[in-house]
């Protein structure tokens, strides 16, 4: 039996423990916020939280959820995260939008691991994260606008 927390609750699944997270969380539980794009980690589409860190979840088999903590786009409410849902809207940075849930769950782990990151970090961070219709400087723009606002509620 694999046990864990899942945006908080405790969950358990007695299943095979090489099925990929995101078929349990989308399928079974059906928090269907975090998307299914190339199946083999390469898209970040399915991107979750695991432990803090951001996880392609269709290639992350359930075995590595055991005592976790799993955090999804549905449970995310960090300081942080509630920043970039905040900067993504105001500079509109979603075009058809199939990505941004696991764009916003990657940058929401770069922020609160890195409240001021240059843009060598942000791309760094959100490599990996395919986005179909090449917002990628609105991406950018809207993570260093979520910066600005963090440092702002600090002083």
């Amino acid at each position: 039996m694999i046990s864990f927390e899942l945006n908080g609750d405790k969950v358990t699944y007695e299943g095979d423990p090489n099925m990929p997270l995101l078929w349990y969380v989308r399928d079974e539980l059906n928090l269907t916020g975090s998307k299914f794009g190339c199946g083999v980690g390469m898209c970040g589409a399915c991107t979750m939280h695991l432990n803090g860190q951001p996880v392609r979840s269709c290639s992350t088999p359930m075995a590595a959820a055991n005592g976790a903590r799993v955090t999804t786009i549905e449970g995310l409410n960090s300081e942080a995260a509630v920043a970039i849902q905040q900067a993504w809207q105001k500079l509109d940075v979603v075009q058809c939008g199939y990505c941004q849930s696991g764009q916003v769950m990657s940058a929401t782990a770069l922020l609160e691991n890195n409240k001021q990151p240059n843009d060598q970090d942000i791309d760094m961070a959100m490599q990996g994260n395919i986005c179909r219709c090449a917002t990628y400087h609105r991406i950018r723009a809207a993570i260093h606008e979520a910066s600005d606002t963090l440092a702002k509620e600090v002083s």
